[in-house]
């Protein structure tokens, strides 16, 4: 398993085994860096947390070995499976980690909470000091509507309260969705769930 650098809190800020784009998918998804810092407070509306496109939530069709219940997250695609049997998965737009903040490797779910606090670590406060040092979960949470921890590490699958960085390379190595995506998800897979990370470099 390998990981990369990363800082926990999972703020705004690339993985191993090569995999073409999704179909649908932005050509250019694993070259997209968009640079901005977290927005505290920031409550978006109803109608930017409504993706549309290759990023709203779908069943596609997907091949892998991998069980039914796996979550399989392709971060050059921008996208996370949760695998279905015969051959497909429901698919939801994720942002994932900046350049030298990606990682790929194999993890469980191994808690879940729901509207998760944040406590951006010392690093992040350095890049962004005007960060607060704690901030309890709620709407206007960096950390969205929910939180599934990933094993032991630093990184978590979780909600968003900027919806526009969907699609995007965009966080500290944590994978991020649009909060009722990420409540879609974390009302479908249980603590124990196997997280099956993958990359491809950009050439």
């Amino acid at each position: 398993m390998a990981f990369g650098l990363a800082l926990a809190g999972c703020g705004l800020a690339t993985l191993g085994a090569g995999t073409a784009l999704a179909q649908g998918a932005p050509a250019s998804a694993a070259r997209e860096t968009m640079d901005i810092g977290d927005e505290p407070g920031r409550v978006p509306t109803p109608e930017a947390e409504r993706l549309e496109g290759p990023f709203a939530r779908q069943m596609v069709y997907f091949r892998t070995n991998e069980p039914p219940g796996t979550v399989i997250i392709h971060t050059s695609e921008r996208f996370l499976y949760l695998v279905q049997g015969n051959n497909r998965a429901l698919r939801y737009g994720i942002g994932v980690g900046r350049e030298g903040f990606q990682w790929s490797g194999v993890q469980r779910i191994s808690r879940k909470a729901e509207w998760p606090d944040w406590r951006p670590p010392p690093e992040m406060i350095t890049r962004q000091p005007y960060l607060p040092r704690f901030m309890a979960g709620g709407p206007g949470n960096p950390m969205g509507a929910r939180g599934l921890y990933l094993g032991a590490t630093i990184y978590r699958i979780h909600g968003t309260n900027q919806p526009q960085t969907i699609g995007q390379s965009v966080s500290s190595g944590c994978f991020r969705l649009v909060n009722s995506d990420v409540t879609d998800l974390y009302d479908r897979v249980p603590v124990g769930t196997k997280v099956v990370v993958r990359h491809a470099a950009a050439l």
